[in-house]
């Protein structure tokens, strides 16, 4: 994955909550969701064993084992594990963590996961060749009869709005504020450039940071091609409607 995939997310690791109205909330909240999809989908096994191959700083592991699955967790980027190993310490939460690209996982020596996890559309960043590579990394980790449980933003139909921003939303109270705002810089038909400021208040003083980072659209057809070309089968996608998750959700069983 490239370098500068791996300097957004290291640059962001202190400030990643801040994205979030309730971090903790959403921590909770979407911990809820997920973990109701993968017991639906795995009933005979509970509690699950489940690797999260795109943690962050740890929005969906803290949940997942605050509600007692067994967690393994890893991210791209290494100041974002050090944050979730130190959010994990800070809960009593026992998570295991790693440094490692999904299109390899190559530090990871666990086989026989009956859950893998990529949320928070991680996988838009990936080319058609490093999403073929992770998508073959993941169903290496998967037992016979696992899940592979992903999100992404809702590319069908963001590619025919190509919409060049995000509306600003306000978070914290008076005097402690902050503003997320989002510019969609499109270099293609199919690929942009994502700015992110946080302008976040102290007092009187306002200050805004900006991010910067790469995505293409990737479509729900070309996923469904790679997971079945991976060797995925009983590939199915839910709506935010159905789930009450904010992205679609896309689960597929391992082999």
């Amino acid at each position: 994955m490239p370098d500068e995939i791996r300097d957004f997310y290291n640059s962001l690791a202190d400030d990643y909550h801040l994205i979030f109205p309730d971090w903790n909330v959403s921590i909770e909240r979407q911990a809820r969701v997920l973990s109701n999809i993968l017991s639906s989908e795995l009933p005979s096994h509970s509690p699950l064993r489940i690797f999260d191959c795109a943690c962050g700083i740890g929005t969906q592991a803290l949940g997942l084992a605050a509600l007692g699955h067994r967690m393994v967790a890893s991210d791209l980027s290494e100041s974002a594990v050090l944050r979730a190993r130190r959010e994990a310490e800070i809960r009593d939460l026992k998570i295991e963590f790693h440094v490692s690209d999904m299109t390899s996982l190559a530090e990871l020596t666990d086989r026989d996961f009956d859950a893998v996890i990529a949320i928070d559309n991680a996988l838009p960043h990936l080319s058609s060749c490093d999403l073929k590579l992770a998508l073959e990394a993941v169903g290496s980790r998967l037992r016979p009869g696992g899940l592979f449980l992903a999100s992404t933003r809702d590319y069908d139909a963001l590619i025919q709005q190509r919409p060049t921003m995000q509306q600003p939303m306000f978070h914290g109270g008076p005097g402690v504020q902050r503003i997320i705002h989002q510019v969609w810089e499109w270099t293609s038909e199919t690929e942009y450039t994502l700015h992110l400021f946080i302008t976040v208040q102290s007092g009187a003083e306002w200050a805004t940071r900006h991010y910067l980072s790469h995505y293409r659209c990737l479509l729900r057809s070309e996923l469904d091609d790679a997971l079945a070309s991976a060797g995925f089968r009983e590939i199915r996608w839910r709506t935010p409607s159905q789930t009450g998750f904010y992205q679609p959700l896309v689960t597929a069983r391992w082999p």
